[in-house]
């Protein structure tokens, strides 16, 4: 009797087996890690954190912080200043095109509607900036204003000079202009075509000195700046090497250490960008005064133009990267020597 139920009490009191899929589900939650939400969160926190640090000992050395800025700001502002000065004087003189002008002489017997004509035909030539016609009674008139001979030439019995029409180029450049000349010489009316290849010649001589000259002072001054603030950061990482050390010794990676000194950099780079701004702006409008003086001196309304902003901005970023590039430069070659003893 007590066999016969010992079966069915064992099978009543027996515990069923648990479920094992719950198990599964929390080691698959284990396995899975930190969403990207979190990870994102972590490392905005952290740049967060390493830009407001860098703020922070900024801020306790103002003096220096301002004089190391000032400093880069002289090397970023020299470079651009002439830069800057060339454009202006390149506008001064109206452009560059229209001093490497081709003179066309007429025939004598080319009529004002004949050089009318060849001027709107030449102003559509591909190569052509601008055609200007001056006719044989204006080219008469601007002669006698120039050379004070009006009365001798009253005594001729009819006007010598011929017409003329001035192209303008788009570019300047020898093999081009001598091909274009060619061109427009060839043209029905057209007695002559001048072209002073001389004068293009010492204008491309001079537009390349300018050029290699603003290169070089920029590749002298960039390695300067680039070696001022290799040189600050570096004090920087000397004032903390014990810290340093310590946050390698726990486990702290390398870009974890370098990401302030990289962030202190590029505020460096940030000053230095807004203070030569400022003081490229300043010192084109100290000297604007005395050149609209002496332009007023030739009839001339010419005055330097400012700071354009596209300029201004391309000089901040620039300033940025530069300071971020030098601090990488620095920490690098420092952060193998931090390792902990």
């Amino acid at each position: 009797m007590s066999a016969t139920r010992s079966p069915k009490v064992s099978e009543r009191v027996a515990p069923k087996p648990a479920d094992p899929q719950p198990q599964k589900k929390k080691k698959h939650d284990e396995d899975d890690g930190p969403d990207f939400s979190t990870l994102l969160h972590a490392w905005v926190e952290n740049h967060r954190a390493s830009l407001l640090d860098s703020l922070r000992r900024l801020g306790k050395q103002p003096v220096g912080s301002f004089f190391t800025c000032l400093v880069m700001a002289v090397a970023l502002s020299l470079p651009m200043g002439l830069s800057l000065l060339l454009n202006n004087v390149e506008r001064l003189g109206g452009s560059w095109q229209r001093a490497a002008q081709i003179s066309l002489y007429l025939q004598l017997d080319a009529s004002p509607a004949e050089g009318e004509a060849l001027r709107e035909q030449i102003k559509n030539m591909p190569g052509v900036a601008d055609a200007e016609y001056i006719s044989r009674d204006q080219a008469l008139e601007e002669f006698q204003q120039q050379t004070g001979l009006g009365e001798a030439l009253k005594e001729l019995p009819q006007n010598p000079l011929p017409g003329v029409v001035l192209v303008t180029p788009n570019e300047v450049d020898k093999p081009t202009l001598e091909a274009l000349r060619q061109k427009l010489s060839e043209l029905p009316k057209v007695q002559q075509a001048q072209l002073d290849l001389v004068w293009v010649e010492r204008l491309a001589a001079i537009l390349k000195l300018g050029d290699r000259f603003v290169f070089g002072l920029t590749v002298l001054l960039v390695s300067a700046l680039l070696l001022v603030i290799g040189n600050t950061i570096r004090l920087h990482i000397e004032n903390r090497r014990t810290e340093i050390e310590v946050i390698k010794l726990v486990g702290g990676t390398d870009s974890y250490v370098r990401r302030p000194f990289l962030y202190m950099g590029a505020l460096y780079g940030f000053g230095a960008g807004i203070l030569s701004w400022g003081v490229l702006a300043f010192g084109l409008d100290w000297l604007n005064d005395a050149v609209v003086g002496l332009a007023g001196l030739y009839g001339s309304d010419f005055a330097l133009a400012g700071v354009p902003a596209a300029d201004g901005l391309s000089l901040l970023l620039g300033a940025v990267l530069l300071g971020y590039i030098g601090a990488w430069i620095a920490v690098a070659r420092h952060l193998r020597e931090l390792a902990p003893k």
